[in-house]
């Protein structure tokens, strides 16, 4: 395979870096940020609306496609790619996050995950080797090896364990991967614990993957707390090789993490956002349902390019979330993925011509990131949601 990763610049002051991912579906600039097509679709988007948006890579989910609708029928109809009429790059992550969050419906040990499906109930044993069986089938430029990914607060023992379990079914991946147009992945763990953190990259960089993913962040821990495993962390990855942290999608967060030498992110966060009315502007987020927009004439954002706030006004897309139109759903999308899209546009042109840093400052001092408790009682209220959901399965324990 050829070289998956080209650095082009570096920040002096800083870990920031530009490059270019190379993969078999087209070149992206870095860094990158992924946006969630879970089951096949970014949801409310289209393929048109995500190259128009700026999106150069999106990222699938391998248990959703895995269980619906199949990776047979998906690999009969062309593989992934054509399946969802996606011509650039795709990401699948392992489905290990979906399969250990499913709480009771799930049993861990070092062979796999024995799990039941919240579509309807059905038995399947995730191994090291089917998760790679299972990308290798839906054809995706980018691999992740099958890992444990604990919750936060985690004793130290708890976390080691799920750490070496990881280290163990990366070796597994490893041998059983055969495609070599695909590039895999490993995965660094190790909780917000540094001792674990460093002994896990140490592993893991030994078995020389093509890429990197840091995970087990972005789960709960204070901000300055995943910083500083990051710190930690990113020091000992090679140079010449991209660094991915998983499921961080936040503005603020994404321009210092940049800042911490990270290439590559993903999350859910500015669709599920949008579709929940909260938009992104250059200063901080809203809530479009809020009274004051009721008779805005103008755009959620003065500044921004995307087709909503281009087209209609603010007023307009807090009426449509107000008579819950499902076209409010798909407009909220449209503007936060496209505020991230300009914001990584940004971060790399800034790069490369050496202001980030200034950048950076200005950036982190004007913009109001959303109170630490208000994102603690939105997360809980979503992971208790995503529980309940699986709950109405309505099976016994495993």
């Amino acid at each position: 395979m050829s070289r998956l990763f080209k650095l082009a610049k570096t920040c002096s002051k800083t870990k920031a870096r530009a490059g270019t991912l190379s993969t078999p579906h087209g070149s992206v600039p870095t860094p990158v940020f992924l946006p969630v097509g879970s089951q096949g679709t970014v949801k409310t988007l289209t393929p048109d609306d995500l190259k128009s948006l700026g999106v150069g890579m999106i990222l699938a989910n391998t248990y959703h496609l895995y269980l619906r609708p199949g990776v047979e029928t998906i690999g009969k109809l062309g593989g992934l790619h054509q399946f969802m009429s996606w011509d650039g790059p795709i990401l699948t992550d392992s489905g290990g996050f979906q399969v250990f969050s499913l709480g009771h419906l799930r049993r861990i040990s070092d062979e796999g995950a024995l799990f039941r499906s919240h579509v309807d109930g059905s038995e399947h044993f995730l191994t090291p080797e089917l998760a790679i069986e299972i990308q290798e089938q839906l054809g995706a430029d980018i691999i992740m090896v099958l890992d444990e990914c604990p919750p936060y607060g985690d004793s130290m023992e708890s976390i080691r364990r799920a750490m070496e379990r990881s280290h163990l079914w990366a070796e597994r991946c490893k041998r059983r991967h055969k495609r070599r147009k695909q590039a895999l992945f490993g995965i660094v763990h190790g909780g917000t614990f540094a001792e674990l953190r460093r002994q896990s990259a140490e592993f893991i960089t030994s078995l020389d993957f093509p890429g990197y993913a840091i995970g087990g962040l972005s789960l709960g821990e204070p901000k300055e707390l995943m910083h500083s495993m990051l710190d930690e962390i990113v020091l000992l990855l090679p140079g010449d090789k991209p660094r991915y942290l998983m499921g961080v999608g936040s503005p603020e967060d994404l321009v210092e993490c940049v800042a911490r030498g990270v290439d590559m992110f993903d999350s859910a966060l500015p669709t599920r956002l949008g579709r929940n009315g909260a938009v992104f502007t250059r200063y901080r987020r809203y809530n479009i349902g809020n009274a004051r927009f009721k008779q805005k004439k103008g755009p959620i954002d003065a500044d921004c390019d995307c087709y909503t706030c281009r087209t209609f006004s603010a007023a307009y897309l807090h009426h449509l979330f107000k008579a819950q139109e499902l076209l409010a759903y798909r407009l909220a999308t449209i503007h936060n993925v496209r505020f991230v899209m300009r914001l990584m546009e940004q971060i790399r042109r800034s790069i490369l011509d050496g202001t980030f840093s200034s950048f950076r400052e200005d950036f982190i001092q004007s913009y109001q990131p959303t109170d630490a408790e208000i994102r603690a009682e939105q997360k809980k209220k979503w992971l208790c949601a995503r529980q309940e959901k699986h709950n109405l399965v309505g099976h016994d324990d495993l």
